[in-house]
């Protein structure tokens, strides 16, 4: 086994059916679509944030195998929150045991429970929402609008919030896209905490709502995002669960060609998907990729793969492997 690349290399050996070869043939797939000079976004359904994916998420847009993410406002705050609240999570290994009265002891003492993982509401949430008012109040003042997670590139590029770290920022994968700059796309931002803090400052009269730039505006921002970097080897999908993360997003090539009716506007040229999702049901999340054909998402030679599995042990394995871990 080499020594410079163990991870990949164990792999390589013993990753060779089933899902682990569909693990490895989309891996392969992915460096062969970024090396050709193809962009990729990268979707982040579920809790991945709060299942620490940023330390090896962080080094991917690092080393520019992300060129975009889509994700739930869930993700795009929890990331942050656990940069600077880490040290008081609280871990439940138990949580299947737990009863309705143990589960509210939880929330008593202000901790949100994420699976085995809870979340310290005063730390994280009221840590947060102290500075990002302040910037949403600036707005409100100047008439300035924003995406939602521009606030938070404000935040982490200001150094505000780094009194509060309890990570090594290079295990942020926020962190590491506000230094990019990387462009993000979150539909449905108002179901997370934060929007629905924003809309309780809405309702107390304090903010606006119109500050908040919406999901109509991310579609058209994704749009003219599509239409600039769709040249050459054309754009990948990599989508980590099911949901709007995903959902949203890969309904922009067909609403340029059906919508806009533009011409020589490319399908996704690459398509992955991690999911544990039965595909059957009429479950979306669960819909297998040549289903998408019918929906002008992505055309037949695309190269297509579904991994069904759990995402937080194939996508830190499948990130390794295409960094050369």
């Amino acid at each position: 086994m080499s020594n410079t690349r163990p991870i990949s290399a164990f792999m390589e050996r013993h990753y060779l059916h089933f899902n682990a070869a569909a693990l490895m043939d989309a891996a392969k797939a992915f460096k062969v679509h970024k090396t050709a000079g193809g962009k990729m976004m990268v979707t982040l359904a579920g809790a991945m944030s709060t299942g620490e994916l940023g330390k090896i998420l962080a080094e991917m847009i690092r080393r520019g195998q992300v060129d975009i993410i889509s994700c739930t406002g869930a993700n795009l705050e929890e990331d942050v929150m656990n940069l600077v609240a880490h040290d008081h999570y609280e871990r439940v290994p138990n949580y299947r045991d737990l009863t309705p009265a143990e589960e509210r002891s939880l929330l008593d003492r202000g901790m949100n429970r994420v699976t085995d993982t809870c979340i310290p509401e005063h730390e994280a949430f009221r840590r947060l929402e102290k500075h990002v008012v302040e910037l949403w109040k600036s707005d409100q003042g100047s008439g300035n609008r924003r995406f939602p997670h521009q606030y938070f590139y404000e935040m982490i590029n200001s150094g505000v919030l780094k009194q509060y770290y309890q990570i090594d920022p290079k295990d942020s994968w926020m962190v590491a896209a506000a230094e990019r700059n990387l462009p993000i796309v979150v539909p449905g931002w108002e179901d997370s905490t934060l929007g629905n803090i924003f809309a309780a400052h809405c309702l107390i009269g304090d903010c606006n709502v119109t500050i908040m730039k919406t999901g109509i505006e991310y579609m058209m921002f994704l749009a003219d995002w599509y239409k600039n970097n769709c040249s050459g080897k054309g754009i990948g999908f990599f989508q980590i669960g099911g949901g709007i993360a995903g959902d949203f997003p890969i309904c922009v090539v067909p609403m340029m060609h059906q919508d806009l009716q533009m011409d020589g506007i490319p399908f996704w040229s690459y398509f992955c998907q991690i999911s544990d999702s039965t595909t059957s049901y009429g479950g979306y999340s669960g819909a297998v990729p040549n289903e998408k054909i019918t929906w002008g998402k992505l055309d037949i030679d695309t190269p297509k793969f579904i991994i069904e599995s759990d995402a937080t042990i194939v996508a830190p394995l499948m990130f390794a492997y295409i960094l050369d871990m």
